[in-house]
């Protein structure tokens, strides 16, 4: 079975040496190489949606992108797959959910991502299982003249506490925009107009922010054919693409997301200008074949033509990888359903194993954060309360996925041959 799905808005060592590495690579207490923030190659970063949000805090906005109601939330209004382990969180963090308490009776309480403690913690975890950053998404739709524009303040301050944060802990960080959700008329100008903003406020010359060659790194993800949620033509994408490469104070090296098959379209104007990014990310996220036991293994098999192709044209080739999938309460879809199981950890261990034998060491893991469709990679526990439908870790610790990266970042890094099976243990 093949299958793709998009982000829907409302996105090793040697083995004799892994064998031993049971924890992670870098403890909070110790020093923490700094990232280097001048290049994108060779670094391996999650996506960070940095979208959630509680009633009570600086927001106050309600359970935005934890339930379909801002002002209450329930088990039939769920949208979001794995309840987040809080058990690190301080009591200023930690937002209860009322009517929801785990197995053992305990409150179940929710993290805002409108927090600077939270956002912390998050990048102090990127640090300690050694991540080395976070593409911040930036949803067009949150912006001034997008459709949710109040939220922009908010996100604003997210941005903010991902700076602060990344200086904190020798992070790197760079915007992603993401076009989901708005019209092909008003795209340019919004997005534009925010980027400007990042740079005229000197944003940008933050010296966490991601460069490469001396520009400022900038995703875009949308570059999907014909798709209802991701309003991208090709005359658009050609006047993005320009505006990025052409010379003065707003240039940056664009990093173009969106469909896996980017290769097939039939249309040659998007074959053209799918050719013209600086990086192109593909979003596998979803595309998987089933082997004959029936167990799901991501699609890589056009990822050696993927990476080929990119260099043939000057471009470097950022492939996607991710845990799992699932997105029932989001789709109000039966429980388990839309699951695409993480088998332990292997199904996205296989994908680093083969990123190795590709020579590749620049990674976009989707995702840290995304709880809504079950991509998530920071701590989840697998005793989510009992009220609702959820998917957690199937008993391993909770920052199993976090040092799954960290191991398989570090492996492609140093060139060392990632092994086909998993070579720590929980």
């Amino acid at each position: 079975m093949r299958l793709f799905l998009h982000a829907v808005l409302p996105m090793l060592m040697a083995l004799p040496l892994l064998a031993a590495e049971t924890g992670p690579a870098v403890g909070l207490d110790q020093p923490a190489p700094i990232v280097d923030a001048t290049s994108l190659r060779g670094k391996v970063m999650c996506g960070y949606q940095g979208w959630f949000r509680c009633p009570g805090d600086d927001c106050g906005m309600g359970w935005i992108h934890w339930s379909r109601d801002a002002r209450r939330i329930a088990p039939e209004l769920l949208v979001f797959e794995m309840w987040p382990d809080m058990s690190e969180y301080s009591s200023a963090e930690r937002f209860p959910a009322p009517g929801f308490t785990h197995p053992d009776g305990s409150q179940a309480c929710l993290f805002s991502s409108d927090n600077a403690a939270t956002v912390l913690r998050h990048f102090q975890w990127m640090r300690q299982y050694g991540i080395d950053g976070a593409w911040l998404q930036h949803f067009l739709v949150d912006l001034p003249g997008g459709t949710q524009s109040q939220r922009y303040p908010s996100r604003l301050r997210v941005l903010n506490h991902v700076r602060a944060a990344a200086q904190q802990t020798g992070r790197v960080w760079a915007l992603c925009y993401d076009i989901a959700g708005m019209d092909t008329g008003r795209i340019f100008d919004v997005l534009t107009s925010d980027w400007k903003k990042m740079v005229d406020d000197k944003t940008i010359e933050d010296p966490r922010y991601l460069r490469e060659g001396g520009r400022p790194v900038v995703g875009i993800w949308g570059f999907y054919y014909n798709n209802k949620y991701n309003r991208m033509t090709a005359e658009l994408a050609n006047k993005l693409i320009k505006f990025f490469k052409s010379p003065g104070p707003y240039s940056a090296f664009l990093v173009g997301g969106g469909d896996w098959n980017w290769r097939r379209h039939a249309d040659p104007e998007w074959q053209v200008f799918c050719r013209r990014f600086d990086a192109y990310a593909p979003w596998n996220v979803g595309n998987y074949v089933r082997d004959a036991a029936g167990e799901a293994h991501a699609s890589m098999s056009h990822w050696a033509e993927d990476k080929r192709e990119c260099e043939r044209h000057g471009m470097l080739w950022l492939p996607v990888v991710y845990p799992g999938f699932s997105w029932d309460n989001l789709q109000r879809k039966p429980a388990g359903s839309s699951l695409i199981p993480r088998r332990g950890g292997r199904f996205l261990w296989e994908q680093f194993a083969e990123l190795s034998k590709l020579g590749v060491d620049s990674v976009y893991v989707a995702m840290f954060d995304e709880v809504d469709e079950g991509t998530a990679i920071f701590k989840v526990t697998s005793s989510p309360p009992v009220q609702g439908h959820f998917v957690g870790y199937d008993g391993l610790p909770s920052d199993w996925y976090l040092r799954l990266v960290g191991t398989g970042a570090k492996a492609l890094r140093t060139k060392n041959p990632i092994p086909a099976e998993i070579p720590i243990k929980p």
